[in-house]
């Protein structure tokens, strides 16, 4: 999963940032209105996490412009806690509002919910054939044994089996699986594929490959 964070609180930023990472998340992160909106528009996310009160650009003004093309789930995530403050948010377009102070397990399963909601998916766990992934602990599972995944390997087979059905472009993969500013190798993600399909033996033919075009589970 991808989340852009936009929080101006570099400390809150950083630690988010943090504990995202280390649930598997693949984060980007902007300190003001300005940029997070810019990134909310030129980038695919699965979530973006909003403050309302930030530099530049107040949360509530990114929220509005980003509506006007884009359906990305939005949480905002604020110090104002009044039930006006709450419904006003959800009125202007958020998916979900938190409140600050909040426990960083809640906020993650609020996110999970959300990208539920957006791939249509009632469950954390998503079958397919004899593999299966769990959203919320971020593994996989074959026969019900585990399959030692790295974190980079588990998220393309989440993306993947996520959009399951729908043709996934290598541009749409790197794009979702990678920060924005990292550097990515032209072949990196046909590599990643490979080592799934040999980690996963006899099911790693679940994912094919439409040559000049990406993977598709079918």
């Amino acid at each position: 999963m991808k989340v852009l964070l936009v929080e101006d609180s570099v400390r809150l930023q950083e630690s988010l940032q943090k504990a995202f990472k280390n649930m598997g998340f693949v984060v980007d992160s902007a300190l003001d209105g300005e940029e997070g909106l810019w990134l909310a528009m030129n980038n695919d996310y699965d979530v973006v996490v909003l403050d309302m009160m930030l530099p530049k650009m107040d949360g509530a003004t990114v929220l509005k412009k980003l509506r006007e093309s884009k359906k990305t789930p939005v949480l905002i995530l604020s110090a104002k806690d009044s039930m006006e403050d709450k419904v006003g948010g959800l009125n202007i377009g958020a998916d979900d509002y938190l409140a600050k102070p909040f426990a960083i397990e809640e906020l993650a399963a609020r996110i999970n919910a959300l990208v539920r909601r957006k791939y249509s998916s009632e469950k954390n766990i998503i079958k397919f054939s004899d593999v299966e992934i769990d959203l919320s602990k971020k593994k996989a599972f074959q026969k019900g044994k585990e399959v030692d995944l790295t974190p980079r390997e588990y998220a393309v087979l989440e993306y993947i089996l996520l959009r399951r059905g729908s043709l996934v472009s290598r541009t749409e993969i790197e794009e979702h699986v990678y920060s924005y500013n990292q550097e990515v190798m032209s072949n990196v993600v046909d590599s990643v594929v490979c080592s799934v399909r040999k980690k996963l033996g006899t099911s790693g033919p679940l994912i094919k490959t439409r040559r000049g075009f990406g993977y598709i589970v079918e």
